[in-house]
């Protein structure tokens, strides 16, 4: 429900930047707030905002463009952390785990698609969506509804059915997943139960990032980042309109990667956590610009098809990590690396007592949140092709 008399956009936009902020220092409090996902509070906090009349017809077009620079100055940060270098030292179990997990979503993703009568325009774009977050994570998904330009209403809806069914799934790995599996997969020939529960990632965590110590290299990073997009947003004076968004997220990505090869700019601190917070951002913005009537009434379908696909795939991993010998520990790791994305890594090994593999398992995500908007893009055009 837009209204003529919302909010002023300004209003929106300053709520849009700040909110994130006010809503890490309440959940620093402690207790039970410790336990709210802040991309789901910025997600209802939008839909709020989109569904009660605060927000103005005129106010739709700054929005979007935010949320569009949002995800294209987020990527850089997130991206400066991984070392490719490091990659090659990933061999073994973790790394064709991951692979599995990789193909494995990417064929039901498009089984899915060509079976289910969806009945969604544009629905060739869902099995990219699908692919980049359960490659990656969320940041892949807002990086590939951008460069696809889905409808915000499906966007949410995917974005919706990924949280309810990656909760089930991540609470199922912690409970009795090894116990399940144990029958069907080997069992983890590493010392288990051993080593330091260390995450070199070490997502959402904020604390002491406006010190002067974080700040200052931040604000250098946050200045490549700008240079990044700005080098991206220069593609579009001489690429085709309908391939130009597309096109500045690759080479977004690219660049960023490329930039992370340079130690200064790799070892700057909580570059990660600037990038999350953007996103925190975007999920603001995209929330606000969603109707609950629309997304009522396209919501089944895809809850049916992003139900189909995250347990399907986990299925079609199950029984490869079987055919290629992978054991069962390194299999929920990967699987919820993929799935759940990095940070959840540690809470999962500590869960299977298996604290050797949390490094392995964040590594193969890092690998996912690089790969992952160049796979869910190429996957979504084979996709539209196939598909007439």
């Amino acid at each position: 429900m837009r209204s003529m008399n919302g909010l002023p956009t300004y209003v929106l936009i300053i709520f849009a930047l700040l909110f994130p902020a006010f809503l890490i220092w309440i959940r620093e409090r402690g207790g039970f707030l410790r336990r709210l996902s802040p991309l789901l509070v910025c997600y209802l906090a939008g839909l709020i905002i989109a569904n009660t009349g605060l927000l103005r017809e005129e106010s739709i077009p700054a929005l979007d463009l935010l949320s569009t620079v949002a995800v294209a100055l987020s990527i850089p940060l997130m991206l400066f952390s991984v070392n490719i270098r490091k990659w090659k030292e990933l061999t073994g179990g973790a790394g064709i785990s991951m692979l599995l997990a990789a193909l494995s979503v990417v064929a039901v993703s498009i089984a899915a698609h060509a079976l289910l009568p969806l009945k969604i325009t544009d629905s060739w774009k869902l099995p990219g969506l699908l692919v980049g977050v359960y490659t990656g994570g969320t940041p892949n998904l807002a990086a590939i509804k951008t460069a696809l330009n889905v409808d915000m209403t499906t966007y949410l809806a995917v974005h919706t059915s990924d949280i309810l069914f990656s909760a089930v799934y991540i609470f199922f790995v912690i409970t009795i997943a090894k116990k399940v599996l144990s029958p069907v997969l080997r069992k983890y020939a590493g010392n288990a139960d051993s080593g330091e529960p260390v995450s070199p990632l070490s997502a959402g965590d904020y604390k002491g990032i406006f010190k002067r110590e974080y700040l200052l290299p931040l604000l250098g990073a946050f200045g490549v980042a700008l240079l990044i997009f700005g080098i991206g947003a220069s593609f579009t004076l001489f690429i085709p309109e309908n391939s130009q968004t597309m096109v500045v997220i690759l080479v977004i990505t690219t660049l960023s990667l490329l930039a992370s090869l340079i130690p200064k700019i790799r070892k700057i601190e909580k570059s990660f956590q600037l990038g999350e917070y953007i996103i925190l951002i975007f999920c603001i913005v995209v929330g606000s610009l969603g109707d609950f009537r629309k997304l009522l009434g396209t919501a089944p379908r895809i809850f049916l098809y992003v139900g189909i696909v995250i347990f399907g795939s986990i299925i079609i991993h199950i029984l490869l990590c079987k055919v290629f010998r992978i054991d069962v520990d390194t299999m929920l790791i990967t699987s919820t690396s993929a799935i759940c994305s990095p940070p959840f890594v540690p809470v999962v090994a500590v869960s299977i007592r298996n604290k050797e593999l949390i490094v392995p398992g964040i590594t193969t995500g890092i690998i996912g949140y690089a790969v992952g908007n160049y796979l869910g893009i190429l996957i979504a055009q084979l996709t539209r092709i196939v598909s007439g």
